[in-house]
């Protein structure tokens, strides 16, 4: 296991920070919305034994630069891109989580050489591809009214992020990301969102893909990850029991194995104990 360093680069003019541990295949995580790539910390810490980890603070987060006007799905997209190129330098495992499974899903559309595979948990073809148009709205008029909030009531988090209230031990670094939350980035990530639809992408998906669920998800139900599993060819669907939509922090241990051994039978290692 190698120690967390945070790096920075410059990407088409944008400065990008990101933190990355260990050696070998490289794995790179991308965060959902009101996160950063503090919030791979588990992951960075435990896949980092064996995996390249790369955990990305996207265009007006954490500590990367604003978002800038008219930035785009496909500016995101291609932002990751180049930092790929620049922090791996090869294909890479790709994990996308709620948001960033969306940003995942337009960079393989738009870089499809980046991408040796794709883990989507609790993810979407954007709201408009995998919701009704009734809850896409809901959920616009939630957004708006927490940017709207008096100042000092801002909250970025979400409802239904976790199936049994948020894991004690990460409370702190959840807190910390949500205190450096910028709203007018997060707004504008969260307008990208429900204004995309990728259906179109996923039957040309030609990579290994492990869709990784928490089976109580209140925020994107199975029944989403089922929609995404018959139109992606091969996916496979795992599903992590008593567990809500923030699956790498509420179930570390079963999230990273399920993805530790998908990325084995990608990399053709096999299963790290030779049993499951």
């Amino acid at each position: 296991m190698g120690s967390i360093r945070v790096e920075r680069a410059l990407v088409d003019g944008l400065g990008v920070v990101y933190r990355r541990a260990g050696s070998g295949s490289p794995l790179v995580l991308v965060h959902g919305a009101a996160e950063d790539g503090r919030g791979w910390t588990p992951q960075l810490e435990s896949l980092s034994d064996e995996f390249t980890v790369v955990a990305w603070d996207e265009p007006g987060a954490g500590g990367s630069d604003d978002v800038p006007d008219g930035f785009a799905l496909a500016d995101y997209a291609d932002c990751l891109a180049g930092l790929i190129d620049q922090a791996v330098g090869r294909p890479a495992h790709v994990v996308g989580l709620s948001w960033g499974s969306t940003v995942a899903l337009e960079l393989y559309r738009r870089h499809p050489d980046r991408v040796a595979s794709l883990v989507l948990t609790g993810g979407y073809a954007g709201w408009k591809g995998s919701l009704p148009p009734e809850e896409v709205a809901a959920r616009v008029e939630g957004v708006r009214r927490m940017l709207d909030a008096e100042p000092g009531a801002f909250d970025p988090t979400m409802p239904g992020l976790f199936a049994a209230g948020p894991p004690p031990e990460h409370v702190p670094l959840i807190e910390a990301m949500a205190g450096d939350v910028r709203p007018r980035s997060m707004g504008h990530a969260l307008a990208v969102m429900a204004e995309a639809d990728l259906t179109d992408v996923l039957p040309t998906v030609a990579v290994p893909v492990l869709l990784l669920w928490g089976e109580l998800d209140a925020r994107s139900p199975v029944r989403v990850a089922r929609q995404l599993e018959r139109a992606i060819p091969g996916a496979r669907l795992v599903l992590i029991p008593g567990c809500g939509h923030v699956t790498n922090l509420e179930r570390p241990a079963e999230f990273d194995a399920a993805v530790r051994d998908f990325c084995h039978g990608v990399d053709g290692l096999g299963s790290a104990d030779g049993a499951r």
